[in-house]
């Protein structure tokens, strides 16, 4: 819990005690690599916090193919907000990419948590504000870089994911395939 409490600290202040009553809201879970934390078509109830790991959100296309549409590392939350605000059935899977220790939260224990914990409201706009910020920035990207440019931007970014996350995923999520990918990075080593 002392990553969650690190992560906590760069935005809000709260004290020993406060924290304890925080963390009373979570579930804390540990998941093997592969483990899906919610399939498509089930309504969307919770809302992750990756304490060490790597999670990812994606759906299946029309071709039957898997599209990752997001990741989560440490420190990073994950859910299809959508679903999980209005409390529908979620167009997404969310599943570890390794084996992960997550914190989890439903929406009712959210929102009680809020109302015992204001500073939390501090907490949770900041984070969502971020996440609206890096998914408008994705969205310029992919209309104004070429597909090279992409895993570029991507890899200079993020360069963790890079030697972390496997090479077809990281295709999925810049919209590729795995052999187009292997074409563009043997490109750029020449």
């Amino acid at each position: 819990m002392e990553t969650f409490r690190t992560h906590l600290d760069k935005f809000i202040s709260i004290n020993e005690e406060e924290f304890f009553s925080v963390q009373s809201f979570f579930q804390v879970l540990e998941v093997k690599k592969k483990q899906n934390l919610m399939l498509e078509g089930e309504v969307c109830r919770s809302l992750f916090f990756v304490v060490k790991g790597c999670l990812r959100k994606f759906f299946i296309n029309e071709k039957g193919i898997e599209q990752t549409t997001e990741f989560a590392i440490e420190n990073w939350w994950i859910t299809d907000t959508f679903a999980f605000e209005r409390q529908l059935k979620s167009d997404f899977c969310i599943q570890a990419v390794e084996k992960s220790m997550i914190l989890k939260i439903d929406l009712q224990a959210q929102e009680e948590l809020l109302k015992q914990h204001p500073k939390m409201e501090k907490y949770f706009r900041m984070v969502y504000q971020r996440a609206c910020a890096a998914s408008e920035r994705r969205i310029r990207y992919l209309y104004e870089l070429s597909r090279e440019e992409s895993y570029i931007k991507f890899s200079t970014l993020y360069p963790w994911f890079i030697q972390r996350i496997p090479q077809y995923l990281i295709a999925s999520f810049l919209g590729f395939t795995p052999e187009y990918l292997s074409e563009i990075r043997a490109k750029l080593r020449s």
